[in-house]
């Protein structure tokens, strides 16, 4: 017999990361209906937690030198179950004096001592996406908690076809897009967390794509803080050579921003926190990743239909400069790949 739970789900990093958690909170509360589940998250990554259909409590992390409060955070939950996608000594320790009675966390790093029950992942040599190793624990906590779910498919932000066609008919109002044309969405900055293509890279795709598609396109340039004169700079050149090319419009916060990515056919980004938005709308994506093993294509792979779903990246090489420099990323196979895959839509 299942029985509901309270189970709190720590990611507690960067945006990308925690979009990748969203296939595992879809997880818990299909295997149970009634389990009230909360998350620790950063306040950076709580207005995308707040949006999350899966999550019933947001807890924001009171971060490095709190580890007292954050075990006084995590005893007034009253929690059966503390699930640590990403291990870190400071959450573990608050666990255990917390007396969270099972706590499970990957069997990686020296701080799953503090977690009764450790699941062996080997992530680090990256031979599954992300998301899968995250699923796969919170299918584990699940049949520990005498719960069993099934595997769960896209989307794992499903929005409604009134909500999608709202936020479509907002971005052709303010940008007066054709509506009848697809729109992508292409993000040229990083945020600083990830190696990315150039604007000149992204220019230079476009044009190509543009010029192989038989769909009609528009491109919305999207910007997030100190990016926005880049993505202007991106517009510029794309409506100078006669690409249709839109600046997406300032949003009030990350939530906002985060909609507005519904309101597209599909995204274009390096490996960033707005791709793994897109990919958890289940919208079609193109990713640019390094050749590094710890940030393949294949570990941090969108969590989107596999149909919807391209990633380039550098040739692999055992030289870290050239595992890293994006330049050297096919940009005609990529535009190539991107026009067949419009042209199905």
């Amino acid at each position: 017999m299942s029985f509901s739970h309270r189970i709190l789900v720590v990611r507690n990093d960067k945006l990308g990361d925690f979009m990748l958690a969203w296939p595992a909170l879809k997880a818990l509360r299909h295997a149970s209906p009634d389990n009230h589940i909360a998350v620790l998250v950063p306040d950076y990554t709580a207005p995308m937690a707040r949006l999350c259909p899966w999550i019933d409590e947001v807890i924001i992390d009171p971060g490095a030198g709190s580890g007292s409060q954050l075990t006084t955070l995590m005893r007034n939950g009253h929690f059966d179950a503390l699930l640590t996608l990403f291990s870190t000594p400071r959450v573990g320790w608050a666990g255990m004096r917390a007396r969270i009675p099972l706590r499970m966390a990957p069997a990686t790093k020296w701080a799953q001592l503090f977690y009764g029950t450790r699941i062996p992942q080997r992530r680090s040599r990256s031979l599954k996406p992300e998301y899968i190793y995250n699923l796969e624990l919170a299918e584990a906590l699940a049949e520990r908690l005498n719960q069993y779910p099934r595997r769960v498919s896209p989307p794992y932000w499903p929005l409604s076809d009134e909500e999608r066609t709202a936020q479509r008919q907002q971005l052709a109002q303010e940008l007066s897009l054709d509506s009848q044309r697809q729109w992508w969405v292409l993000h040229p900055g990083s945020g600083g967390s990830a190696v990315n293509l150039t604007p000149q890279r992204y220019i230079e795709l476009a044009e190509k794509v543009a010029r192989q598609t038989d769909k009609a396109i528009s491109f919305i340039v999207s910007w997030g803080p100190g990016e926005e004169e880049r993505a202007t700079a991106v517009v510029e050149a794309l409506t100078t050579h006669g690409v249709d090319a839109r600046l997406m419009p300032a949003r009030a916060g990350l939530a906002e921003f985060a909609l507005t990515l519904a309101a597209a056919n599909g995204m274009i980004a390096g490996s960033t926190g707005p791709l793994h938005i897109a990919g958890c709308l289940n919208i079609a994506t193109l990713g640019f990743y390094p050749a590094k093993r710890s940030a393949t294509s294949l570990r941090w792979q969108t969590c989107n239909s596999s149909d919807k779903r391209l990633a380039f990246s550098p040739p692999p090489s055992e030289n870290a400069g050239q595992a890293t420099n994006m330049e050297l990323v096919d940009i005609d196979a990529a535009a190539s790949a991107l026009a067949e895959l419009i042209n199905k839509g």
